[in-house]
């Protein structure tokens, strides 16, 4: 995370919020990083005007990996966690459309980030934060592939 996230530091024993769905008198419940990581990726890439996740390398390592029969991209791809018994805290690297209101963007992004982790998995969100690393002018991937796709065969 983040330098500003310094004070908010998630930990695994922290008191946080009320949660009662987590922890009853009956049992905890203790959800991965990678169950939060995966939700947070499939909500992000939901909104309208997100391209991609991840930074440069990890899209080219994507790219690569859906070039392999029987594999897929990553849904946690360009995301990082820390989640505690009752808190989350989330990072998103974000490649946007070329054309859309980036401060729009993040502000809907972060509300379907936080409903989704929210809403699945009963833990607080206390922070959503994006860097956007690029942006997506279309034409560009149809010529890069058109080479790619010359050169292959």
């Amino acid at each position: 995370m983040t330098n500003s996230t310094a004070e908010k530091t998630v930990t695994r024993s922290e008191a946080g919020t009320d949660n009662g769905a987590l922890v009853t008198k009956q049992g905890a419940t203790h959800i991965a990083d990678t169950v939060v990581q995966k939700i947070a990726g499939l909500a992000a890439r939901e909104v309208s005007g997100v391209y991609s996740l991840g930074g440069g390398a990890a899209r080219a390592f994507g790219a690569l990996r859906e070039r392999i029969p029987g594999a897929s991209a990553s849904a946690g791809q360009g995301v990082s966690v820390e989640v505690g018994e009752k808190q989350a805290a989330v990072d998103l690297q974000i490649l946007v459309e070329y054309g859309v209101s980036i401060a729009d963007l993040a502000r809907s992004i972060r509300k379907n980030v936080i409903n989704a982790i929210e809403q699945m998995t009963g833990l607080e969100v206390v922070e959503v934060n994006i860097n956007v690393n690029d942006v997506h002018i279309p034409g560009d991937d149809d010529d890069e592939s058109e080479e790619t796709s010359d050169r292959v065969q």
